[in-house]
């Protein structure tokens, strides 16, 4: 039975072959996921996704794994760069995506309501008013958007004529101006589809890959901007900072590797607990290394709590998600052990 599992069949190919070096490395070092753990201080879960392909690896575990396994970084980290371009490329694409099925989708739902019907009001008298070679409005009778129907005037007779009171043939009255209001609505459904035409051939030229070969950076060109952009002046691969980085994993929002340090550590019986702080994304998390199962480990800044434990045998690293803190003096950690002793940091 082979040790590996498939790689998604939607994976990029780029970071499909990055992901199999990566499984070279590890096999070539005779390492099992839990060694590796160990050995670079990523957790066993993150390993599990790097390896399957459900998760880029971040920079600093591409570095950890190059000296575990006695590999050049400087290659390692290459293909790196080349698969996150790659990996961020696919996240755009299908956030694009969805956003153009979903703008396609109102529009569509707002189609099918027309403009309210406008109420025709007639003067005192109960008659309609009629001006000389203008259309009649017939009270009561709702045209196109709410707009009265118009009839146009016969041909005027000798008899209409004496009945005016002319007592003579005038000139042929002009024909009615047409109705602004139905013209109006018209040319605005017509706009809407073409807009929502474009929209769809645009999601379906992304989705075809269609980017340039593959080479250009994200940045490059005008394109529509995910609802879940970050700031532009985040390093890349960095997708949360401050508050929107709370509750969230440290590795998964490019927070850690080479943008983490410790800010204050301490000793648990044979357990290291840390704060582990990042600047650049502006949030801490607890870490206790060396631990056991049942062993637990918070983080608190203001009012907010975060907390992780190790539940597998085995696993000896545990985290919490992040909180979001302006400097790292902000935030605690404190270990609770399997054998009932605690700790925490000053």
């Amino acid at each position: 039975m082979p040790r590996w599992k498939a790689l998604p069949d939607e994976l990029d190919p780029q970071v499909k072959e990055f992901t199999t070096q990566l499984r070279r490395l590890v096999d070539r070092g005779g390492l099992s996921v839990a060694a590796l753990s160990d050995r670079t201080g990523y957790s066993r879960t993150s390993w599990e996704r790097y390896l399957g392909g459900r998760l880029l690896a971040p920079k600093g575990a591409i570095v950890a794994l190059a000296e575990v396994t006695g590999t050049d970084p400087v290659h390692l980290t290459t293909m790196w760069e080349l698969a996150e371009r790659a990996w961020s490329r696919s996240e755009q694409r299908h956030d694009m995506t969805m956003e153009a099925i979903r703008i396609s989708q109102a529009r569509a739902a707002l189609g099918e309501f027309g403009a309210p019907p406008a109420a025709t009001a007639a003067p005192a008298g109960g008659k309609a008013p009629r001006r000389a070679g203008s259309a009649v409005a017939t009270p009561g009778i709702a045209g196109p958007a709410g707009v009265s129907p118009t009839i146009p005037p016969q041909p005027t007779a000798p008899d209409a004529n004496r009945r005016e009171g002319t007592g003579s043939r005038g000139p042929a009255a002009p024909p009615p101006p047409a109705a602004p209001g139905g013209g109006r609505r018209r040319l605005t459904m017509f706009l809407a589809g073409v807009v929502g035409v474009a929209v769809v051939v645009a999601a379906v030229f992304f989705l075809t890959g269609n980017d340039g070969g593959g080479k250009k950076n994200q940045g490059n060109g005008a394109s529509v901007t995910p609802s879940t952009s970050v700031s532009s002046d985040l390093p890349a691969g960095v997708k949360c900072a401050g508050a929107g980085c709370t509750g969230k994993d440290a590795e998964a929002m490019g927070c850690s590797g080479d943008l983490v340090t410790t800010a204050k550590t301490v000793t648990v019986g044979a357990t290291t607990l840390e704060v582990r702080y990042s600047r650049t994304c502006g949030a801490a998390w607890g870490r206790i290394t060396g631990a056991a199962r049942g062993d637990a480990v918070r983080v608190t800044a203001g009012t907010t709590t975060e907390r992780g434990d190790i539940t597998a045998v085995g696993d000896t690293i545990a985290y919490t998600p992040m909180v979001a803190v302006k400097d790292a003096a902000e935030a605690k950690a404190c270990a609770t052990l399997a054998s009932g002793q605690t700790g925490c940091t000053t």
